[in-house]
């Protein structure tokens, strides 16, 4: 493996691992040990409880600590990568990387345990033993045949999930490939021929996972190092290799490649030869699984065959076999029910989801992680999904839970499967479940919402998810030839006409009468006829915001493009302000594993007076609300409660005294410091009587520096999703974005956008600031 990455890349991963400190895991505390309190709790005396509890009831285990969401990542080194037995110490750095993708994917905490033990009973004797401490084993890069042994009897003598990623793992997503391409094939797995090369352990569990959906064994044909597996070979043979033994006088691969449907290849480099392809039966699947370099290269074997399905383990081509699909979301849905074990059923289940999603058009996820911006559809370049889809979790640990509860193994069964898939989309988006109420009453009453550059990558995959969720109905501005093949490019299924509505900027029928209404609007502003009939032509963000205004759309999103102050202009010389308010304001929603916080303005108003902020915290707080939040508002300083008498603290001070003023009904307090407005500890100490209870969630900055760099900062500090601008004061639902927005984003803001219009539409209007 040493040749196959660059000298430039292993000086990068040996920084990546060293800097800033060493490895890629810390542990650290989900409790607070602030006081003594806090000690006597986490630790002696009070630990005693938790403990009589568990002896009492060890059930109690799964809700008293960390043990129902642990999972160990063991390997004694003795298979690592494509490196062999270098010994489990130089396995560390893989087992931590297992460790991350864990809780990357899935959220499930892990520790990484190298042991010193070659033999088959000391691996059993020693990870057994670890049973009270984690909910699930993950066992690693163990060489065969001992593997198959040593899972087996950790199997039989332990009560948590056993399972061994290379064999199951592999297989899992060799069996969703093959189930997609034998669908587009038009072939059965029972008839099919398939052939190997390798049998080792992801080899065989490959073929086993196959036999248990279909496969017939007298159709199956594997091949090592010593040539075809065959009755009455006594090299290099085992119990669970001699099961696929055929009775035959052929000893190559060559020899028994003919006709074959299926190619599965977990070997090495070049040995599967573009003659023996173009031998292969019609459309034939080949997976070459070989790393770094595959049985055939891709472009090999298309050449040999142009009908043949290609499958890698490579991420730099298509239809990449990686096990990183399955095995965090597989542990996550039986760690979720308490699982006793996977079985054979919750296996297939999973290779029922994978290769179902991988049906379904791509996300703007999935996009993100191709440099060229392009991915297909369902077809023979895309059987599987891609790595980087947030939807794996919601499909495959469902499907999981539900396997294991149906089998039997499941200890503790879920309720209600719609409030545990909503419950998964804090691993998926982490946005979930900040957003869940808003698109819950964004479905209650879709409404029209226009978007200004419709024909932009991310407005489309938007716009597709809008139409599952059934959030609103779609109006797109954008020109139909354009916006089709974009369509078609990115591999969605959505059609203009029949699932959206299109407004074509270069001939629409409603050309004139739109002319005459910016002209009625604007021109007063300096709008001449001809300078309206160019605009009108050539300006998404006027033809949105006249839609909305004419009654033909009831909210716009605009600023996927372009710069932010020119939609700004455009929005506010055609929507203009709400009765009472003076200007616009743009308020950022940061969602941190901390809470969610609303920041203002961190767009629009440069250096805002105490009136104008007092009026933006009011209708902040009338958003928040419909976040099912209730609004707890800070002014924000580098005063503390009078502690400086600079301007810049006494317009804080003004502004919060206006808002009590004007809206007693609203919790908030200022001026105070940032460390103020989010710890209640910090505040009581300081002003024990303030009006604020708890951390602040909207905090409103004494001018436009002060809440952009705050905002940016969270976003990366954070590591924190953002959600808007969503921009406050205009007479119309209308957001304009930033060219950073993600199809998420612009999700997400449509249902913001869709439960304002919501609201304007006959219902209560929003409480102004008067």
């Amino acid at each position: 493996m040493s040749s196959s990455y660059s000298e430039d890349l292993r000086s990068a991963a040996l920084a990546y691992h060293r800097l800033p400190r060493p490895g890629k895991l810390e542990i650290q505390a989900s409790k607070p040990l602030a006081n003594q309190r806090d000690l006597a709790l986490a630790y002696s005396p009070g630990v005693a409880a938790a403990c009589t509890e568990i002896a009492n009831n060890p059930a109690e285990a799964a809700t008293l600590t960390a043990r129902a969401n642990l999972v160990a990542v063991v390997s004694n080194g003795t298979a690592v990568l494509g490196l062999g037995n270098i010994g489990p110490l130089a396995s560390k750095p893989v087992m931590e990387g297992k460790a991350v993708l864990f809780k990357k994917f899935a959220g499930i905490d892990v520790f990484d345990i190298e042991i010193n033990a070659e033999t088959i009973d000391r691996v059993v004797e020693t990870v057994a033993a670890l049973e009270p401490t984690f909910g699930g084993i993950n066992l690693e890069d163990i060489k065969g045949p001992e593997c198959f042994e040593i899972e087996a009897r950790l199997k039989e003598r332990m009560k948590i999930p056993v399972f061994h990623d290379d064999q199951h793992g592999t297989a899992i997503i060799v069996g969703a490939a093959i189930k997609n391409a034998l669908s587009l094939a038009g072939k059965q797995l029972s008839e099919v021929k398939i052939v190997t090369s390798g049998a080792g352990a992801a080899a065989i569990a490959c073929l086993n996972l196959l036999v248990s959906m279909g496969a017939q064994r007298k159709n199956i044909w594997v091949t090592d190092i010593d040539g075809v597996v065959h009755e009455g070979r006594n090299t290099l043979m085992d119990p669970w290799k001699a099961v696929y033994a055929q009775n035959t006088d052929k000893r190559t691969l060559a020899e028994v490649i003919g006709g074959a449907d299926i190619f599965l290849g977990v070997s090495a480099g070049g040995v599967l030869k573009p003659d023996m392809v173009k031998q292969m039966a019609d459309k034939p699947l080949v997976m070459a699984l070989a790393n770094p370099n595959p049985e055939i290269m891709p472009e090999e074997a298309r050449a040999a065959r142009p009908d043949a399905m290609i499958c890698t383990g490579r991420s730099d081509f298509p239809n990449q076999v990686n096990n990183v699909l399955c095995f965090p979301f597989i542990f996550r849905g039986a760690l979720d029910v308490g699982a006793t074990a996977i079985n054979e059923a919750m296996k297939q289940a999973a290779v029922d989801a994978i290769a179902q999603l991988a049906q379904d058009p791509p996300s703007d996820a999935v996009s993100r992680g191709f440099d060229t911006g392009e991915t297909q559809g369902f077809g023979p370049g895309s059987l599987i999904p891609s790595p980087f889809d947030p939807r794996l979790i919601l499909r495959i640990a469902p499907a999981v839970a539900k396997a294991a509860m149906d089998s039997g193994v499941a200890t503790r069964p879920i309720k209600n499967f719609d409030e545990y898939t909503a419950l998964l989309e804090r691993f998926a988006f982490r946005s979930g479940l900040i957003m869940k109420p808003v698109f819950a009453k964004a479905k209650a009453q879709p409404v029209r919402v226009i978007y200004a550059e419709g024909e932009d990558e991310r407005v489309l995959r938007a716009t597709q998810v809008v139409l599952e969720e059934k959030l609103a109905r779609p109006i797109l501005v954008g020109r139909p030839s354009v916006v089709e093949a974009r369509i078609k490019r990115f591999g969605l299924s959505i059609k203009a006409g029949t699932d959206f509505d299109l407004v074509n900027p270069e001939d629409d029928p409603r050309y004139r009468s739109y002319v005459q209404s910016y002209i009625e609007i604007a021109g007063r502003r300096g709008v001449t006829p001809d300078a309206a009939r160019t605009v009108v032509r050539t300006n998404a963000t006027v033809i949105a915001a006249l839609a909305v205004v004419r009654g033909e759309a009831d909210a716009m999103i605009c600023g996927v493009e372009g710069r932010y102050m020119s939609h700004l202009r455009h929005v506010r010389e055609i929507i203009g302000f709400m009765p009472g308010v003076s200007d616009f304001a743009a308020l950022a929603l940061t969602i941190t594993s901390k809470g969610a916080y609303f920041i203002g303005d961190t767009q629009v108003r440069p250096n805002p007076t105490a009136e104008e902020l007092a009026e933006m915290a009011s209708l902040a707080a009338n958003h928040v609300t419909r976040f099912n939040i209730k609004p707890k508002i800070a002014f924000v300083s580098h005063s503390d409660f009078g502690g400086y008498d600079t301007d810049s603290s006494r317009k804080m001070r003004q502004a919060t005294a206006l808002l009590k003023q004007h809206r007693p009904d609203l919790e908030a307090d200022g001026e105070m410091q940032g460390d103020t407005a989010l710890s209640a500890t910090a505040r009581k100490a300081i002003l024990p009587h303030s009006d604020l209870e708890g951390s602040a969630n909207v905090l409103i900055m004494p001018n436009l520096d002060a809440a952009n760099v705050a905002y940016q900062m969270i976003k990366v500090l954070a590591d924190a999703v953002p959600v808007g601008p969503i921009l406050i004061g205009p007479a119309r639902p209308a957001h304009i974005l930033t060219p950073s927005v993600t199809a998420r984003g612009i999700l997400n803001m449509t249902a913001v956008a869709a439960v304002e219009a919501q609201e304007r539409a006959g219902r209560a209007q929003p409480t102004l600031f008067a």
